[in-house]
């Protein structure tokens, strides 16, 4: 297989997965049936059930529409990356000042430092 055609498979594999999360969305979530999910973000009931079979895209107006509504973020909606880091982090750090707050990327920022260093004895 070309390079070429690995790249249009991984995007065809993205595309189906995307639609899923989509389909989800609309039905375990927004519980809403298909057509009424179109109309609110701008598209035909038709053209949507493309996207949710992994036919289609939706361009940036309707993937903004769609954000809008579940409350989920576009990385969320397009690549299935965790959404509710940024919720759970806030949470968290609400708990501490400032000056915690800025300690504790210090040391993050040390931790890293460390095990990126070549001489590191823990690094292999």
């Amino acid at each position: 297989m070309s390079k070429y055609s690995e790249i249009l498979s991984q995007d065809k594999i993205e595309q189906i997965e995307r639609g899923k999360r989509i389909k989800y969305i609309r039905e375990n979530e927004l519980k809403m049936p298909k057509t009424k999910l179109a109309k609110e973000i701008g598209v035909s009931g038709q053209f949507l059930g493309l996207v949710e079979d992994g036919k289609g895209n939706l361009v940036y107006k309707s993937i903004k529409k769609l954000r809008d509504l579940s409350g989920h973020s576009a990385d969320y909606i397009l690549y299935g990356l965790d959404d509710t880091v940024i919720d759970k982090t806030k949470t968290l750090l609400k708990q501490y000042d400032e000056d915690k707050i800025l300690s504790g990327i210090e040391l993050l920022r040390d931790l890293v430092s460390f095990i990126d260093d070549d001489k590191n004895p823990f690094k292999k």
